[in-house]
């Protein structure tokens, strides 16, 4: 008889999973693919076979031109792989198109989360705590100094200095999948109705989420208007356009940067950021503990990101835990 969870390994380049003989997230080009969701450190191209939800596979494509050998699963549809494992895709909160992975094989359930959040996000649907044997959580935000704010905080940032300087732009550094367009929806739910300028990077994946349903409102690219015309106005561009020579066609702009990463202030005295803001597309401490405690799995295996504390916070509270030396996962611009 096997022992408990050995069809499930974790290797250096994803976890693998032996009766289905495929990986999940691997950071290399292998013949099966389960992938979470569309950033760089969890998706890339060359796979034989990639399995993701449809709109994950969408920005794939747009991203590493990965048609061949999709294979798309939706919300809730378990579809059966190769050894007699059973993969259902659930919500993760994260970005569009973002899963967590429920595995089941020989009465076994593991749920591997990629990357969440617990905050709600109008582009994508909220995480869902599923009841697993063992949760294999990211950590990313691993420390308790990592406590993200309200985002309506952090929008009123942001319009109460776009209203202060009337005269000039807030132009905000955000990653291009996810970030850009969490922002831009989280300042129209706040009321924000004026056109928003995008760096030419930015373009394809907004339409590609408005394609998917998410209204963004009026989006102009920067390009086609004026320094005068983009005065007073907000303009969204990745966060290596922040400093680049493209920024300087701009009415000179107040620097900002919308990133998790923004709670640490080394951070944005590095990257020249005069209004920093804390907002993240992953769990903060406080959320990766909650997650844990409501999960309540019989074990949990912690990745990329602060493991150590997270590691030692388990012990602290007699939850079983090991953390995992995987390669290739990266703190995204978060």
């Amino acid at each position: 008889m096997a022992a408990p969870f050995s069809w499930i390994k974790p290797e250096p380049h994803g976890i693998y999973i032996e009766p289905a003989d495929c990986l999940i997230d691997p950071s290399r080009a292998v013949d099966r693919a389960l992938v979470t969701h569309g950033h760089a450190d969890h998706a890339r191209g060359g796979h034989g076979r990639t399995v993701a939800t449809s709109a994950t596979l969408a920005i794939m494509d747009l991203r590493y031109n990965t048609r061949a050998g999709a294979t798309p699963v939706e919300y809730g549809e378990t579809i059966r792989l190769k050894g007699g494992v059973d993969a259902t895709y659930i919500p993760a909160g994260h970005v569009l198109g973002s899963a967590q992975i429920l595995l089941e094989h020989a009465g076994e359930r593991v749920i591997v989360t990629g990357d969440y959040k617990r905050r709600a996000d109008p582009t994508c649907p909220p995480f869902e705590v599923t009841a697993c044997d063992i949760f294999i959580t990211e950590a990313t935000f691993g420390l308790p100094v990592f406590c993200h704010p309200p985002i309506e905080e952090e929008m009123t940032k942001l319009l109460d200095r776009l209203a202060a300087h009337p005269d000039r732009c807030v132009l905000v550094g955000a990653y291009a999948l996810g970030k850009a367009q969490r922002v831009i929806a989280e300042l129209r739910a706040a009321g924000h109705t004026q056109p928003i300028y995008l760096h030419g990077a930015m373009e394809k994946m907004c339409r590609l989420y408005e394609e998917h349903g998410v209204d963004l409102g009026e989006l102009r690219l920067v390009m086609d208007y004026s320094k005068e015309d983009i005065r007073g106005h907000i303009v969204i561009c990745p966060p290596s356009a922040l400093n680049d020579r493209w920024s300087r066609r701009l009415p000179d702009p107040v620097t900002a940067m919308a990133s998790g990463w923004m709670r640490v202030r080394q951070r944005a005295r590095q990257r020249n950021v005069e209004l920093p803001l804390v907002i993240s597309d992953h769990a903060d401490w406080g959320e990766l503990t909650r997650t844990i405690e409501e999960v309540d799995a019989q074990e949990n295996w912690i990745t990329h990101g602060r493991e150590d504390a997270l590691l030692r916070w388990c012990q602290l509270h007699q939850r079983r835990a090991r953390a995992l030396a995987l390669v290739g996962y990266e703190d995204e611009n978060d």
